[in-house]
């Protein structure tokens, strides 16, 4: 019998290898997915290695010696040793260490107003590049930085001496240091320049900090040997013990024994009982990978389990067509009288071999596929193959012979008569139809199951929504064939009506089309889910940005940022000043930015007002700010109090070239009329008046009065002498019908530490904003923090660079609101693609200091590196097999229908059947179908998309605060369309031509 059947797969070889390939395509799906997890695993980790700082991948362990001259002689140090107990803290595993010390020194810069960075580092030889001299070797050698040696003329070979500093800071005066210990001779062996600020060696203390206003160099390190730190008359010093990984170290397979050695590292902290700090974002970015790892394997499986079921609907419908191929053969089986046993083995043996045949070669080549799509898309990680990605092998294989034996059940069962016949019966049983409702229920119960958790039966909602709109789209195919095909044989059109009738004749072609419409929906649902994470990663890394480029600044006054901006670009084409505002914990993000270059330098979301028609909102035409020019600022003041009431006056004023706001504080206002000047070195080039704030003194809130300003330097009187362009806050008002000057009527300090303001009008009030995703916004904290109104003017889908919910406003209003005169440390400069290389040093020479150069290049980068980025990379692969999946199942139907059909239409070409006709019969037939396939895939892709699409962890598991999209681009759906359209129905072509080349 063994050798009966082998007979059988060899003369049926083509079929067998068919039978085989999808055995093989569903088997390698079952293996691919956890082969694929493992090698997306290993890439999550990885990429986010890859692109982490420095700050996320070292571990800091932070010590302050106290000055152990005045511990007693003989007596243990006080206070933490690093050096000497720093082996308790090194608990990780596959971690480098290197130990550090620090103290300011005196003696070579010029100043007191600052110190050098006298610094011991572990193996710093290693990662220095000598531009002159050599590196340390004896106890008294030091290296200075290459900057440092060029502006103090201090050159290799030459002594200088260094002594111990303290920070001094006096009362009422600037802080200085003074040497707090003997000068030490040292010899300067070399200067030196760093290759790679960057390393991760250098961990998170700071060495080569970028944007310090000292002089060149200042701000580095001056280095010597352990011995030379040791032997120098010296105070307290900074110590410190950085941990950092090793190649590998932190791969996927290390990570749970390094958040062992974390913990180990931290209870080392504690034991210390005070006086030593651990800093590290490591656990951030464990958390990180963690987090794409997670995403990773809920993606993954979502459309493995469509494909599982994809093959074995695809071998379901290879057996059944088979089968039926073999019906005359099955018939003569059963009139010999062979046993039920033997029957079925006769039946199913065939397939049974080509499919385990095809399972064994399904479990390497599912492996192999992983491997050399990992080799190609993760070049240096590699798929780390193991017997673990077999774990489901043995599932799809039984699977697919079980499908294989249902499919040839009925056969089996059928009498001989039924077997006999060459037009067999369509099948329209109950049965069937029960068994299609079942999957639909199934299907319901799944996606009801996912709307309370993405785990557990919900992982499989997509695939069962999928194979269910399949079922129905083709149960409804065949009424409409057979009337389609009656109609065309009714008006005389042979081939289309022999071409329809085919299909609604042949049993098989119902699940044909299912499976081919099963084949489409899942190559769009993977399309869809490949695009909207695409668009929403690119939102990520630009919306969320701002721009193009986005530079980070040190803390500066808001009229300085916008003067330096301004100064760097006059025609406002690529940069653009932006301040992000404090906020609550909750409240919405609020972004001020110079409106004026808004269209020409931010990203702008669509679906919403255009830029420039939001700028005519955000910046409307306003009143000219108040000049005062002249260091020398004089205000002529009349106050009227009672008597024991003080009230004092200070003018913040912003610079008009740039420069952080000047107080000018005027003092407690004596009754009458009196001058009140001060210098304010900042206003020699003009100033502006950014607005008066007028307090009690100790005790004195409850004060009330009026006072008349009636003259500030040149300030036109017209000016002061009108109270329209003037604005009083709470405590005052500006007075009705003044003479001779602005009256300002004060009427109650009480509730107002702060005081009240006087604002010139030079700013629309309320504030004008833009807002996303806010219904009600009555106010916003502003630059000084205070409430201030708001008038929202119009509503975005998303704020750049700050998401939803989030306010838009312009810098410069908001500034002439605010009250403080302070430097902002939200500082940004927002640049575009046409931003010129040299822009850095450019705004640094106009007094704003750039901290950090973020580029939504950069972003997007981090983000295709992130766990669903890699995860959707496995959809491509899906597609790629159900696309094959489909194609195979198109050759093997045709390949089972052509002798059949080559008979039939040979028969009817001999009694007259035109050529035309013949063709269109004959080529028409597939290619119709899958048209429709492919129209009703696309239909059944995108309800399951609707229906289970937004759970798909595409934005990691903690989503950023924008408005991602959630449906597939019109076009890239298209694309996909008329791409699977063209492979399956260019299939179909050729094994149509193959028929028509038989027909005589």
């Amino acid at each position: 019998m063994i050798a009966l059947v082998l007979a059988m797969v060899w003369a049926r070889r083509g079929q067998t290898l068919v039978v085989a390939l999808l055995a093989l395509f569903g088997v390698a799906a079952a293996v691919a997915a956890p082969a694929y997890l493992r090698a997306a695993d290993r890439a999550v980790a990885a990429g986010q290695v890859g692109t982490a700082t420095p700050n996320e991948l070292s571990v800091a362990v932070r010590a302050y010696q106290k000055d152990a001259r005045q511990d007693t002689p003989g007596a243990e140090p006080s206070g933490p040793n690093l050096e000497r107990s720093g082996s308790a803290l090194s608990g990780l595993p596959r971690f480098d260490y290197v130990y550090s010390m620090e103290f300011p020194a005196m003696g070579i810069e010029p100043t007191i107003a600052y110190a050098s960075r006298f610094a011991y580092r572990q193996d710093v030889c290693d990662h220095l590049e000598m531009v002159s001299g050599r590196c340390l070797i004896g106890s008294s050698d030091i290296v200075l930085p290459e900057a440092v040696g060029q502006r103090l003329e201090i050159k290799a070979g030459d002594t200088i001496e260094l002594s111990y500093a303290i920070r001094i800071i006096p009362r009422g005066g600037p802080a200085f240091y003074a040497e707090n210990g003997r000068a030490q001779r040292l010899l300067v062996a070399g200067l030196y320049r760093v290759p790679d600020p960057g390393n991760v060696y250098w961990g998170s203390r700071g060495f080569f900090n970028a944007g310090s206003d000292l002089p060149a160099g200042a701000n580095l390190p001056l280095f010597v040997t352990s011995a030379t730190m040791h032997s120098t008359d010296r105070g307290a010093v900074d110590t410190g013990l950085d941990a950092f990984p090793q190649p590998g170290a932190l791969a996927v397979d290390n990570l749970p024994a390094v958040r062992e050695g974390l913990s180990e590292v931290q209870a080392g902290v504690t034991a210390f009982q005070g006086g030593v700090e651990l800093h590290s974002q490591l656990p951030d970015l464990l958390a990180r990978i963690d987090s794409g790892r997670d995403a990773g394997h809920r993606i993954v499986p979502v459309l493995a389990v469509a494909l599982v079921l994809l093959a074995c609907l695809t071998i379901f419908l290879a057996v059944g067509y088979g089968t039926e191929g073999r019906r005359p053969e099955l018939a003569v089986v059963a009139l010999r009288g062979a046993r039920w046993g033997q029957r079925w083995w006769l039946a199913t043996g065939e397939n049974v071999v080509a499919i385990l045949i095809g399972a064994i070669l399904g479990c390497l080549a599912g492996q192999l596929l992983v491997n050399a799509f990992a080799a190609y898309r993760f070049p240096g990680v590699g798929a780390d193959p193991g017997l673990e990605s077999l774990r489901w092998a043995p599932v799809a294989a039984g699977a697919a012979v079980l499908t294989a034996l249902l499919a040839e059940r009925r056969q089996i069962a059928t009498p001989v008569a039924e077997l006999l016949r060459r037009a067999p019966a369509v099948p329209h049983s109950a049965r069937a139809v029960a068994a299609e409702l079942v999957v639909v229920a199934l299907a319901a119960v799944a996606v009801v199951q996912l709307s309370s958790t993405p785990r557990g039966v919900g992982t499989f909602a997509a695939a069962l929504v999928l194979l269910a709109g399949s079922l129905v789209a083709a149960r409804l195919l065949l009424p409409l064939v057979t009337v389609l095909a009656r109609r065309a044989l009714s008006r005389g059109r042979l081939g289309v009506a022999l071409a329809g009738l085919q299909l609604s004749r042949r049993p098989g072609a119902v699940r044909l089309f299912a499976l081919l419409t099963a084949a489409v929906a899942v190559i769009g649902y993977a399309a869809a889910a490949v695009d909207v994470a695409a668009g929403g990663r690119s939102d990520q890394a630009v919306l969320g940005t701002g721009a193009p480029r986005v530079l980070q600044l040190g803390p500066t006054g808001r009229q300085n940022l916008l003067a330096a901006v301004r100064a760097v670009d006059p025609q406002g084409t690529f940069a653009m000043a932006a301040v992000k505002l404090p906020s609550d914990p909750g409240a919405p993000a609020v972004v001020a930015v110079d409106t004026t270059r808004l269209d020409m330098v931010a990203a702008w979301p669509s679906g919403g007002p255009t830029a420039p028609q939001v700028v005519k909102l955000l910046h409307p035409a306003a009143a000219p700010p108040v000049d005062v020019d002249g260091a020398q600022v004089e205000f002529d003041i009349s106050a009227q109090f009672p008597l024991g009431k003080s009230v004092a006056v200070t003018a913040v004023l912003s610079p008009r070239d740039g420069g952080n706001d000047a107080l000018a504080e005027l003092g407690v206002l004596r009754n009458g009329r009196h001058t009140y000047a001060q210098n304010v070195d900042a206003c020699v080039k003009g100033c502006t008046l950014n607005s008066l704030r007028i307090a009690g003194g100790q005790g004195t809130l409850d004060v009330s009065g009026v006072l008349t300003v009636h003259s500030i330097n040149d300030v036109p009187s017209d000016v002061l002498n009108d109270p329209a362009p003037w604005r009083a806050s709470e405590g005052g008002q500006i007075g009705a019908g003044a003479k001779g000057g602005l009256e300002i009527e004060v009427t109650s300090l009480n509730g107002l530490p702060d005081g009240m303001f006087v604002h010139p009008a030079t700013a629309p009030y309320p504030l004008p904003v833009a807002v996303s995703g806010v219904t009600a916004l009555p106010t916003v904290d502003n630059l000084d923090a205070r409430a201030t109104r708001v008038d929202v003017r119009t509503s975005l889908p998303v704020i750049p660079g700050a998401g939803s919910p989030a306010v838009l406003t312009d810098l410069d209003y908001a500034d002439r609101l605010s009250t403080d005169g302070g430097a902002t440390s939200g500082s940004m400069v927002w640049l575009n693609d046409q931003a010129p290389d040299d822009v850095v040093a450019a705004l640094t020479t106009h007094g704003v200091t750039v901290t950090a150069d973020l580029r939504a290049s950069d972003v997007q980068k981090r983000l295709d590196e992130q766990g669903p980025a890699i995860a959707l990379w496995f959809y491509v692969i899906v597609a790629a097999l159900a696309t094959a999946l489909a194609a195979g199942a198109l050759v093997l139907a045709a390949s089972v229908d052509r002798n059949r059909r080559v008979e039939d239409l040979s028969a009817l070409r001999s009694q007259g059947l035109t050529r035309s006709a013949l063709r269109q019969a004959t080529l028409w037939t597939y290619p119709v179908l899958v048209l429709a396939a492919v129209v009703a895939g696309l239909g059944v892709a995108t309800l399951d998309w609707w229906l289970t699409g937004w759970a798909l962890p595409l934005a990691g598991l903690d989503p950023p605060a924008l408005p991602l999209a959630s449906w597939p681009r019109l076009l890239t759906m298209l694309a996909t369309a008329l791409a699977t359209t063209l492979l399956l129905a260019g299939a179909a072509v050729l094994a149509g031509r193959r028929t028509l080349r038989r027909i005589s």
